[in-house]
């Protein structure tokens, strides 16, 4: 649309396109909640206030209308739908766009993976831009399916839906100043620089600011988010399926520093998308924890619109795309109405159909594993033996020694302690790795369950409480080319297929959430009392977030980022 048109249509020149009538505008610049009309000629909002005509008129009769909400940082993979239906969940919900890193497919396909979540996304309804991945992999402690260089993601910045680097997890590799890291963030130089920086402080904390890196999603405390906001870091808060951190940070906020924070769901599955929602949730919730409504919704809209240079979003401003969400009250934040550049894309809680099929990608099996190297036995090399201890609704893990259950000269699960076996099986081109170790905090007094689901190198991770089970587990989620399984002994109790890299179904969004249901009941009755036990497993081999780890290459102890022994004598 031309710059002349756009005008004439301010001035009210002639009919614009749509007019919501009597709207109780929230206004993210001012702070104010006021009555205004809103105009709007194609994708874009040319006026507000009275005396615009348009071609067709919605009388929003004193609902609330905010600009559309924006996801900061977000993993579609981890919701274990496609992208289609990972749109049709969250648009009803007033996501209008969201800020992607594809690194979990990127693990396993590499740039295939980036192109298929590029390829998907076109002609859909919800704005996806995608920050580069940083790290593929994560570090050189894990085995994944690809491998990406500075000279790998550079031709990437030359597509507009990129905005710039994607979370440097590699903080070690940052601060003590790896050259390929160094390379990766001097190739992106004036683009956004995201941070992923768990616990760091000090002088290591402040190197990591003068690499350029402006944000971070990791923080649990309000002493660490403070540190870092000190610096000057945007702080996204952070609420996904098993990291909830949005109720320990909200006190930091104020209206003095609010502008500097955003909402994240980084990794939320699609049970919790349908049941819980998404910003909105967070939305929801820091209202009710007594944060202003108005910098609730700054921290949704206007705030990330900032930080990634999205100028044409986040406000309901002349010029600006008419990304817009109606609801009736703040407390509810129940979502009448969503318009995404100025058509609806939803009404009362459900997506409007497209009329454009998705266009035709397809990716190879991830799945790849070498099943005469698999052993579950762990034979004895001393008496006590490192355990990862679970932290609830946290990512962080306890780095526990604990005494070993030992039969026959090999350690065993011992369920009445709750230390249970882990396995990491490398699968994505059966190189035969596979570590195995021990687990607190799963619960499970029988059986295993077992997923391709393993960030972020996504390689097959299983917890049980005997060797047989374990193998049937593993044996299932290789049957189905990757996926999620529960079993007990030789049956398999319930499965969830993800073909697509082992992360995602082909599947709508409601089968993909029975079958979830159904697999959490299997596991409730395996003795486990975790609402979301696949979630904490899925983090039990991340090598880049404290304290102990377990990757297909060994133990990991990510303090002191370097391999330990499982028996410390």
């Amino acid at each position: 649309m031309e710059a002349t048109d756009i005008i004439a249509a301010a001035r009210g020149d002639g009919e614009v396109d749509l007019v919501l009538r009597n709207a109780r505008l929230v206004n993210v610049f001012s702070a104010e909640v006021y009555a205004s009309d809103v105009a709007i000629i194609h994708s874009r909002i040319v006026g507000l206030g009275q005396g615009y005509e348009g071609k067709e008129e919605i009388d929003l009769a004193g609902a609330y209308l905010a600009p559309g909400f924006i996801d900061a940082h977000v993993h579609i993979e981890s919701s274990m739908i496609g992208v289609r239906e990972f749109a049709r969940a969250v648009l009803p919900r007033g996501t209008t766009s969201v800020i992607v890193d594809p690194h979990e497919i990127a693990n396993v396909h590499g740039l295939d993976g980036i192109r298929y979540m590029f390829d998907q996304a076109k002609g859909g309804r919800l704005s996806m831009f995608v920050m580069v991945p940083s790290c593929v992999p994560a570090t050189s402690m894990a085995t994944s399916g690809a491998h990406l260089d500075a000279k790998d993601i550079v031709p990437l910045l030359n597509d507009p839906y990129v905005l710039g680097l994607a979370e440097m997890m590699n903080y070690p590799g940052v601060v003590h100043g790896d050259p390929e890291v160094l390379e990766k963030l001097e190739a992106f130089r004036g683009r956004v620089l995201d941070g992923h920086a768990p616990a760091l402080t000090g002088h290591h904390l402040s190197a990591y600011v003068a690499a350029g890196i402006g944000s971070d999603h990791e923080c649990t405390t309000v002493e660490e988010a403070r540190e870092k906001l000190r610096l000057g870091m945007y702080i996204f808060i952070r609420e996904a399926t098993n990291a909830h951190n949005l109720r320990d940070l909200l006190p930091l906020v104020t209206p003095q520093n609010c502008r500097r924070f955003c909402f994240c769901t980084d990794d939320r599955h699609a049970v919790d998308l349908l049941e819980r929602g998404h910003i909105d949730s967070m939305i929801r919730m820091a209202i009710a924890e007594g944060l202003d409504p108005v910098m609730a919704i700054r921290m949704a809209t206007i705030n990330a619109a900032e930080w990634f240079r999205l100028h044409d979003r986040g406000a309901i401003t002349p010029g600006r795309r008419a990304d817009l969400v109606v609801f009736d009250d703040f407390d509810s934040l129940d979502i009448k109405l969503v318009l995404r550049g100025g058509q609806v894309v939803a009404r009362d809680g459900v997506a409007l159909p497209l009329d454009k099929p998705a266009r035709p990608s397809y990716l190879r099996s991830s799945m790849n594993v070498d099943w005469r190297s698999v052993d579950f036995a762990i034979p004895a090399k001393g008496h006590k033996v490192r355990v990862i201890g679970t932290v609830p609704n946290q990512l962080i893990t306890d780095h526990l020694i604990e005494e070993a259950r030992l039969v026959d000269g090999c350690a065993e699960s011992d369920v009445e302690r709750d230390l249970l076996k882990i396995a990491v099986i490398e699968r994505h081109m059966a190189s035969g790795n596979m570590s195995r170790g021990f687990v607190r905090g799963l619960g499970l007094k029988r059986g295993a369950i077992a997923s391709t689901v393993a960030h972020d190198h996504h390689n097959l991770i299983i917890v049980g409480a005997d060797d047989a089970s374990m193998k049937t587990a593993a044996q299932a989620v290789a049957d189905m080319r990757g996926g999620l399984a529960a079993a007990d002994g030789d049956t398999i109790l319930a499965r969830l297929p993800l073909p697509v890299a082992g992360l995602m179904s082909d599947q709508p969004l409601e089968i993909v959430c029975a079958q979830k249901r159904e697999l959490l009941h299997a596991v409730r009755t395996l003795g486990s009392p975790l609402e979301q036990p696949f979630v904490t497993l899925g983090f039990l081999a991340l090598e880049v977030i404290p304290a102990l780890k377990l990757t297909d290459q060994g133990l990991v102890d990510v303090e002191k980022f370097e391999f330990v022994p499982l028996f410390v004598e």
